[in-house]
């Protein structure tokens, strides 16, 4: 899944759905990882408000406190318990720590073992437990039909105490990978009043060789399209007129009530009044179909961006990746968007130093890069993870030949992007404007695309706002231009 930056803080504070409450009770919550992180943490801030929780700045301020982790890699997994060890100190003031997400599922009850301090252990896919979970953490007794699993529920030591290892009550939510149920709420505590994401589609059936994703998040599970729909449009009545439709593949949608294919329902969400643009991130090509692009063509308010993860461009390594393609198979999807009526901009994913990757191999990814022409390529080594397959392979790529690999492929990519940049200068083209860069004096707006593009303008602008801009200049990862009075 495509990265965002770790360890995002701060208050979420554009609320809907969520009844204020009293300010006894505060938390603090730190997320790592993709766009699912951080959604299902708009999701848990939501569920912590309306349990009479008040979000701080800071884990000074806060009774409890929480990480949204990402095991995707290794070094956000690490960074997670760095944290943890940081803030030890404080339990002796009595404050709580809880580890949420794919560390918490993956690690289990060894989280209590590395962090004695934590209290609170939560797979993403126990999220609906979140209510009966926090009862059981201020010390009360938990509803009879919680089902939740409990180490230990223990009183909390006296205050000012500081609580041995056998005083801390020890909660986890660990079993529900199995589940049908998806985590919905009405009470999402939003990061931005403009755009929001909504997901359709939770965990991933896929086993990928390398992913611990199956591991961590369950089967694959479906909301029906109707409640995709009805939260389009409580967002659009709340002003949102961007969404984002979020999955581990998002496109491998399969609507409960059988109503809609993923297709159906994208150009559905399209189509809600007063939304203006609808993005999905991740596709799967295994079911990337061409009724996506049709639907692209056919709705402007869908973005003309597909991000579509190639991760080889060797079908050998592909198929030990258990990627479920070819790939001839890859380039077949990408000639179905290059045919669209509408220009379509192409990232994907690329791993590198995968165990057994030639260096023939690593070329036919490079040759790859050249043949698609993508927009943005994220790209990361190989990393070995718990419960994969890909540990059991042979041939390991030394870390150096795999730094040596990732820099020659960064390198390439950057050169592709200087070209297709340099194409849009001279266009006319719409952006949402996201921000104000006060040093350099520019506005920083967001294609359509999924480009950054700064620019200047004579009169004042409001965040969120659509406007027109002329695109004066460009750089490897973004465009400047000037405002279209």
């Amino acid at each position: 899944m495509q990265a965002v930056a770790l360890g995002r803080r701060g208050i979420l504070s554009n609320m809907s759905g969520v009844r204020e409450q009293g300010t006894q009770k505060t938390f603090y919550l730190e997320t790592f990882g993709c766009q699912m992180n951080v959604h299902d943490s708009e999701k848990v801030v939501g569920t912590l408000i309306q349990e009479g929780y008040r979000q701080v700045e800071s884990v000074e301020h806060a009774d409890l406190i929480l990480y949204n982790t990402c095991s995707i890699r290794d070094k956000a997994e690490q960074k997670v318990f760095h944290r943890l060890a940081d803030y030890k100190k404080l339990q002796a003031q009595g404050k709580k720590f809880g580890v949420l997400g794919c560390v918490a599922q993956q690690e289990g009850d060894k989280i209590f073992e590395r962090a004695p301090h934590v209290s609170l252990v939560c797979g993403s896919a126990s999220y609906t437990k979140l209510p009966e979970m926090l009862v059981q953490l201020e010390g009360k007794s938990a509803a009879s039909d919680a089902d939740v699993d409990t180490l230990a529920l223990l009183p909390a030591a006296a205050e000012g105490v500081r609580p041995s290892t056998s005083d801390l009550i020890r909660i986890t939510g660990l079993d529900d990978r199995q589940t049908d149920k998806c985590f919905e709420t009405e009470f999402t505590s939003r990061l931005n009043p403009h755009r929001g994401y909504i997901t359709i589609i939770e965990g991933c059936d896929k086993f990928c060789a390398y992913c611990v994703v199956p591991f961590t998040r369950g089967k694959e599970r479906s909301r029906t399209s109707q409640s995709v729909l009805h939260e389009a449009r409580q967002m659009a009545d709340l002003g949102y007129t961007e969404i984002q439709l979020l999955g581990q593949n998002v496109n491998s949608y399969r609507d409960p009530d059988g109503k809609k294919s993923f297709a159906e329902l994208l150009a559905a969400v399209g189509e809600v009044p007063g939304i203006r643009r609808v993005r999905f991130t991740t596709s799967h090509p295994r079911d990337f179909g061409r009724d996506i692009v049709e639907a692209i063509d056919a709705v402007p308010s869908l973005c003309d961006h597909v991000h579509l993860p190639v991760q080889s461009g060797s079908t050998r390594v592909l198929d030990a990746m258990q990627r479920l393609y070819t790939r001839e198979q890859y380039l077949e999807r990408i000639n179905w968007m290059k045919s669209a009526k509408r220009e379509i901009s192409i990232t994907t994913d690329v791993i590198v130093g995968f165990p057994g990757e030639t260096e023939a191999e690593f070329e036919q990814t490079l040759d790859l890069l050249d043949d698609v022409g993508y927009d943005s390529v994220f790209s990361f080594k190989y990393s070995a993870r718990p419960n994969t397959p890909a540990l059991s392979l042979v041939d390991a790529i030394p870390e150096a030949e795999k730094s040596r690999r990732l820099e020659v492929l960064m390198a390439k990519q950057r050169e592709i992007q200087i070209t297709r940049y340099k194409k849009f200068i001279g266009r006319q083209v719409q952006v949402m404007v996201e921000g104000r860069n006060e040093a350099r004096n520019q506005w920083i707006g967001r294609t359509s695309q999924n480009k950054t593009l700064n620019f200047a303008a004579v009169v004042p602008l409001k965040v969120g706002s659509y406007v027109e801009v002329k695109v004066t200049s460009s750089f490897p990862n973004s465009l400047l231009g000037e405002l279209v009075v």
